[in-house]
């Protein structure tokens, strides 16, 4: 798709912050065809945080792109919008986008599913097959015992839907840990 249709679009500027600076297309996925109806014209600074990590402060300028004619950068304004929805600015953002159904569909589908990450007491990443200790006595429930402080438990197992939460071995008895009580060896 020639880029002139894209930058006729967009007056020449990233259609989502405004920058004039090093544009290019971004197909908006998925299943993008690489036409001007599925991609945006966006500056390098946008590309990298929308594939990476968000700096919050630069995505204040959604107040303006939010309000798009064009469906692909309603799209990607509903998808940062929605990553960005623990700030309070965002959520109330998001909860005033209007988008047409075909639209929200289309964006749903290349949302990011943020992975869970599964972090200590001290905030380090646990993975299934870590070693951790607990840092507190544990009454366990149903058990009759108290896993008591300083207690080792190997090979522990992530419980996939809850970051919160792993499983392990305590006195032969495989139980279920807050990961607030450990930390890894």
């Amino acid at each position: 798709m020639p880029l002139s249709a894209l930058s006729a679009r967009s007056n020449d500027q990233c259609e989502l912050c405004g920058s004039s600076d090093h544009l290019a297309q971004y197909d908006v996925g998925p299943n993008a065809d690489n036409t001007v109806h599925m991609s945006a014209f966006l500056c390098q600074k946008c590309i990298e945080q929308i594939d990476g990590e968000l700096d919050p402060h630069h995505w204040r300028c959604l107040t303006s792109s939010m309000w798009s004619e064009h469906a692909p950068v309603k799209v990607l304004v509903w998808r940062l919008l929605d990553r960005l929805k623990d700030e309070a600015w965002a959520h109330d953002l998001f909860d005033m986008l209007d988008l047409e159904a075909d639209e929200l569909e289309w964006a749903k589908a290349g949302a990011a599913v943020p992975k869970l990450e599964h972090k200590d007491a001290n905030g380090t990443v646990l993975v299934a097959g870590d070693a951790v200790t607990l840092v507190k006595d544990l009454p366990v429930k149903g058990a009759g015992f108290t896993a008591k402080r300083g207690t080792a438990v190997r090979n522990i197992s992530l419980v996939e839907d809850n970051a919160g939460q792993i499983e392990g071995r305590v006195e032969g008895q495989r139980i279920v840990i807050l990961t607030e009580f450990v930390k890894k060896r």
